[in-house]
């Protein structure tokens, strides 16, 4: 059968020359062909499509329907196959064949219970949705990514967790909503259990906590249907979005974190980026249109739902520690002096605290007791100078003076009030007068290798300048018993043989 261009192309090369060698001479066909579509056209039976024959499978398509309906259109061909070849209806035709029908009859079935879905067109402050996306390995530990979308300025908001119990599910709501600037209507999300307890018969059972915390917030939560993912709505783009562009992988060639405060960092980075670039379906960047969402949004009230987060706890006003359950706990000293919230969940202590921001996890413990305190070094910035560890630091003009040399006056320094050297002031006073006269520079040299000599005499220092000019710079050599100048008994070696 010829395409509908070349049979158009035939007609009218026979309307042009009246006769059907002609025509076909300029289509480069037979004139039969020409002939036959000619006579088909004046009888108003032309065809341009396939002239459907009689199959071998023909006498079998009713079995094969029959089995796509009972399976829900996902029968496999090789198992249509066996069962008409259990069935010994004298089937003999190809593999191929059955597979042709078995694809036309699915195609059937799929038009027939085709799913409709109407567009959503979502109202200013009536929704906003969350889910979960599965995060990288943090510090050795399973992480996951709170994901949250509002639905008409498409503002998203991603928050990284080490869990998804209710206590952490409350936070991040609590830190969404502040990130939006007020709460919305309705909040939807998947039946997890710390949102839906049960269905019985279609109907979802909230769990008690999470309907406090909606009545906190003037919040009226929501869950898609049970293993339905087409009805969450745009939380999918938002979690599949947030998987690629922050879980290390090698198609984005992210590196490891190394900490879970880089982790948040890296979301907050991600939030901004997203937010501020136009939106594909708004052609506007979901910053501004939350500024007109905002308009229709439930103002929030002024402290967090905290009744999940555990008892109350204030950090010391010198060593950042908190007392939980007989144990000690140590926590960032940006939280000195302010009130922290502390849970144990499982084998675990958390200690949560609520900025401005909202609440968030400051730090995670196993649970200890009294006399062994879980400290991190970390939280405690660096170490303070020891008894044995001092960093000289001037305190007087001479001091300084003298410490403006370099950092060889420093080590000559503590080198020489280690070992007990007398004078050192007047010692210092003139190496300052040495390097006002020869520069700080052979000074700061000659005091360095003086300190690593152990020479501290009154006139070492000017002799070792002296040598360090004149002999130039050469390896350390220190006196000891593999470079004496006593002359050894090589000469007596032969003496009386």
């Amino acid at each position: 059968m010829k395409k509908t261009e070349a049979i158009m192309e035939i007609l009218a090369a026979y309307d042009l020359t009246h006769s059907f060698r002609d025509a076909a001479e300029l289509t480069g066909c037979s004139h039969h062909t020409v002939a036959r579509y000619v006579r088909a056209r004046d009888a108003g039976q032309l065809q341009t499509t396939p002239v459907q024959r009689n199959q071998v499978i023909d006498p079998f398509r009713n079995y094969i329907e029959g089995w796509v309906d009972d399976s829900h259109g996902y029968v496999r061909a090789d198992v249509v196959q066996d069962k008409l070849e259990a069935l010994g209806l004298g089937y003999a035709g190809s593999e191929r064949t059955i597979r042709r029908a078995v694809a036309e009859a699915k195609a059937g079935y799929r038009a027939g219970h085709r799913r409709r879905f109407r567009p959503w067109l979502p109202e200013p402050g009536l929704w906003f949705q969350w889910d979960y996306a599965d995060g990288p390995l943090v510090e050795g530990r399973k992480t996951w990514l709170f994901c949250a979308w509002l639905a008409w300025s498409r503002f998203r908001v991603v928050v990284p967790v080490r869990d998804k119990t209710l206590p952490t599910v409350i936070a991040c709501i609590d830190t969404t909503l502040r990130r939006f600037g007020g709460a919305p209507t309705y909040g939807l999300s998947d039946n997890e259990k710390t949102l839906t307890l049960d269905h019985i018969a279609r109907i979802a059972v909230r769990h008690p906590t999470i309907v406090e915390v909606g009545r906190h917030y003037g919040l009226t939560f929501a869950s898609c249907v049970p293993a339905d993912p087409q009805s969450k709505g745009g939380s999918e783009a938002t979690v599949r979005i947030a998987s690629a562009d922050l879980v290390p992988t090698d198609a984005n060639l992210l590196p490891e974190y190394s900490s879970f405060a880089e982790y948040r960092r890296a979301c907050d980075h991600f939030c901004d980026e997203v937010n501020t670039r136009p939106h594909r379906v708004t052609r506007c960047p979901p910053i501004e249109r939350l500024a007109q969402e905002r308009e229709r949004l439930h103002p929030l009230p002024a402290q967090p739902y905290t009744a999940a987060f555990g008892v109350g706890r204030k950090v010391g006003e010198i060593v950042p520690v908190i007392q939980f359950d007989g144990g000690e706990y140590s926590v960032p000293d940006d939280y000195v002096s302010q009130e922290v919230w502390v849970r144990q969940q499982d084998d675990e202590i958390v200690i949560v605290h609520v900025g401005r921001d909202g609440p968030h996890e400051i730090a995670r413990w196993e649970p200890t007791v009294a006399g062994q305190p879980r400290h991190n070094p970390a939280h405690f910035g660096p170490p303070p100078e020891g008894p044995l560890h001092r960093t000289p630091k001037a305190r007087t003009a001479d001091e300084a003076a003298f410490l403006a040399i370099g950092s060889g006056a420093a080590q000559w320094l503590m080198a020489a009030a280690a070992v007990g050297t007398a004078r050192i002031r007047t010692k210092m006073i003139a190496a300052v007068a040495l390097a006002k006269i020869y520069g700080p520079g052979p000074v700061d040299r000659a005091l360095a290798t003086a300190a690593e000599l152990g020479r501290f005499a009154d006139e070492d220092l000017a002799q070792l300048m002296q040598h360090q000019a004149t002999a130039g710079k050469g390896e350390l050599c220190r006196v000891d018993g593999a470079r004496s100048l006593q002359p050894g008994t090589a000469a007596w070696k032969g003496f009386g043989v």
